[in-house]
């Protein structure tokens, strides 16, 4: 079954790609289900629905603008992941990660790798639903900001380990011994910091905050 879905360079086959179309859609539909399940006044309403689609489709846009890419996968990008954070930061933790969750679908199917079901879920799944834990910052006193730096922490946190479970074993044997131990946290962060960095520049720029004020106002109203 595996080499049916899944290349000999870890690529998806044109049934691999049919199966996880079709298996993101279905967990999408199922995970915004049960996300507007618990009551009547926390649904998602069609607002919501279309500025949630809008923040994805921009993040999935700016992930092809990569001012640097990495050997081994990962790129800096023109600030993708905030597009996901602020839809946390909108509408809290529970729909950044529902968010954050369909648009690792779309990564995956953009770009993808698979060595197991684990490794997909970290590189993929798991790390880009983490960037909607902004959610959590959302209301406190420079939410975005706070959102923003535990996000990107939180999404390479998820891919080292992925490089500590999986990728370290693909290094060749001349690899040095002493820098096992820290080269999946420095590698995956050294990209991620990167345009973390640039992100929290733009967007502390007055008349940038400004203008993202005004868009969590209309998101909420």
């Amino acid at each position: 079954m595996f080499d049916l879905l899944v290349n000999g360079e870890g690529g998806l086959t044109t049934a691999g790609y049919a199966v996880s179309i079709a298996a993101g859609i279905l967990l999408f539909i199922a995970a915004l289900y049960f996300a507007g399940k618990t009551t009547v006044k926390k649904k998602m309403t069609a607002k919501q629905l279309v500025f949630c689609g809008m923040a994805i489709a921009l993040a999935f846009l700016t992930s092809y603008v990569k001012v640097f890419e990495m050997p081994w996968g990962g790129s800096v990008t023109l600030c993708s992941m905030l597009f996901i954070v602020l839809v946390g930061n909108w509408y809290g933790p529970k729909t950044g990660i529902l968010v954050g969750f369909a648009y690792g679908l779309l990564q995956f199917l953009q770009e993808p790798y698979v060595l197991s079901f684990f490794q997909v879920c970290c590189d993929y799944i798991l790390a880009f639903a983490a960037l909607g834990t902004a959610g959590f910052f959302a209301k406190s006193r420079h939410g975005l900001i706070k959102g923003y730096i535990v996000a990107v922490i939180a999404r390479g946190a998820f891919h080292a380990l992925g490089g500590y479970l999986y990728w370290m074993s693909y290094m060749p044997d001349n690899f040095p011994q002493s820098l096992k131990s820290i080269y999946p946290i420095a590698y995956n962060y050294s990209y991620l910091l990167v345009e973390g960095a640039v992100t929290l520049v733009i967007i502390s720029i007055p008349a940038v905050a400004k203008g993202l004020n005004r868009i969590r106002q209309m998101a909420l109203e």
